[in-house]
């Protein structure tokens, strides 16, 4: 058996491998929340070449909410792990030595919360998912659960996102610690408003004295941000992969597709690693590029996931060669995404979209269908939903659009178009299954139920007939006809 990359081991690495910093030598000046696949293959990629480019004491201490399986890993290698760029035809691996530490929310909550007081600690960033916001997609109100609630009202220790972030900021207030900027690199619209909002609403929540809240007012940074880069599952196939190239093992190796980008807003009150050095794009209004992503690339990728599932394939890019699949994702960007928002200067919007059908035609990044369809509920409101109710409001009939919605509510009732069982992955599975329970057995009866979720739902969107009707019929082509046939007769 191999030995483990570490410390000790890197030597045994090929030099064009190595990390581009001196691992373990770098002060943190940096907490992570989520500590999972995406951020190892973008944030930190991003901020040790930042720091190799250009210096700093911008270390990562990388925090994982829940799961003590990264953090054993991580731990037993020297907080060293590899990132693999996978192409049809070549793959790059390279060992990232931005992590300056780990730590395990669940088992020591307050030690995250003297992270976050600490005054050399000057970012904080998150890869949360979006569910772990607790805030209802439609409306963006804090809904907070039994453990949210209880964190915010009570003295316990923090168990959720939220609880650790206020709990946080009340000791960096009290500490004396100086400014501080959260940095939410999740998949939300106006993701900096969003954490800010999560933030300011939490605290009301709580009944945190008013002295604090204005501290947190005037020294507490949001920017937003817009993160891309495809980052699957690590498989056994992945892990043999990196221990042929570095000649060692690398049990917290994870895999991506070569392209990445990160948009973000340059509001930083006690400084950033060079991030520009590194390739990010700094602005002073990232969410024109949100809304590019989320509904040219996103919302294509949750409508391939749907309708590929549905049709009986594991992969991305084997549900994209489903005959007609291509030709009418092209449509739903050009007739419905397009003309839904305005795009950041000099960008083509149906250009764009072909360059991510590009990305997402590449085998070697084996992204599967039923892992991008998970928790629908949280993401077809910025994805899908955003793009109708405008196309709505410029009344136009977003035809495409609509077929994506009807492709997740065939999803939801869990099975695929060979009868195959299909997992409901998702926050809202009780009410979802719920609700069609309750509703007629009809494509019209499921389009009903589903709409009545109101957590999901903008009521503008709700109660507009044209999108019912389009949604209902593409259901009911659905369910008569299958995936494959109703995109290979698309007109």
């Amino acid at each position: 058996m191999a030995m483990r990359l570490g410390l000790g081991t890197l030597r045994q690495v090929p030099v064009e491998c190595r990390p581009r910093i001196r691992p373990g030598t770098v002060p943190a000046g940096i907490v992570h929340l989520g500590l999972g696949a995406f951020h190892r293959a973008h944030q930190a990629v991003y901020t040790e070449a930042a720091v190799a480019e250009a210096g700093g004491d911008w270390g990562i201490v990388g925090v994982a909410p829940r799961s003590t399986e990264v953090i054993g890993r991580l731990a037993e290698q020297d907080n060293l792990f590899s990132v693999t760029s996978l192409s049809n035809d070549a793959a790059r691996t390279h060992v990232v030595g931005s992590l300056a530490g780990v730590c395990h929310a669940a088992s020591d909550p307050m030690a995250v919360v003297a992270l976050l007081a600490d005054p050399a600690i000057r970012v904080v960033t998150l890869t949360v998912t979006e569910k772990a916001y607790q805030m209802d997609p439609a409306t963006g109100r804090l809904r907070p659960d039994p453990a949210v609630a209880a964190d915010l009202v009570g003295d316990g220790p923090p168990a959720t996102v939220p609880g650790l972030l206020v709990r946080g900021l009340i000791a960096r207030a009290r500490a004396g610690a100086g400014p501080i900027a959260l940095v939410s690199c999740d998949n939300l619209p106006s993701n900096g408003k969003r954490l800010h909002g999560l933030v300011t609403q939490a605290l009301a929540y709580g009944g945190t004295a008013e002295a604090l809240v204005a501290w947190v007012n005037d020294n507490v940074a949001f920017p937003g941000t817009m993160v891309d880069r495809i980052v699957p599952a690590t498989t056994a196939e992945t892990l043999a992969t990196v221990e042929r190239v570095l000649g060692v093992s690398d049990q917290a190796a994870v895999a991506a597709e070569p392209y990445q980008q990160w948009v973000i807003e340059d509001d930083f009150p006690a400084g950033r690693p060079a991030w520009e050095r590194a390739g990010a794009v700094l602005t002073g209004d990232a969410s024109p590029w949100e809304r590019l992503k989320l509904r040219s690339l996103n919302g294509v990728h949750s409508a391939i996931a749907y309708l590929g599932a549905l049709a009986g394939r594991e992969m991305i890019a084997e549900a994209l060669e489903i005959p007609g699949m291509s030709a009418m994702l092209r449509r739903f960007v050009a007739e419905d995404v397009a003309g839904s928002f305005t795009p950041p200067d000099g960008v083509s919007v149906v250009e764009y979209g072909d360059s991510v059908l590009e990305r997402f035609a590449n085998a070697a990044i084996r992204h599967r269908t039923i892992q991008v369809a998970m928790d629908g509920s949280q993401k077809l409101p910025q994805r899908v939903l955003h793009t109708l109710v405008d196309r709505r409001a410029a009344g136009a009939s977003p035809r495409w659009g609509a077929l994506v919605l009807a492709a997740w509510m065939r999803f939801v009732q869990g099975e695929s178009d060979a009868g195959q069982p299909l997992p409901l992955d998702d926050p809202l599975a009780e009410r979802i299954r719920k609700a069609l329970a309750d509703g007629k057995p009809t494509s019209e009866g499921v389009v009903d139920a589903l709409f009545g979720l109101t957590e999901v739902f903008p009521a503008e969107l709700a109660a507009d007939s044209i999108v019912r009707e389009l949604v209902a019929g593409w259901l009911r082509a659905l369910e008569r006809h299958g995936v494959e046939q109703v995109l290979r007769e698309l007109r």
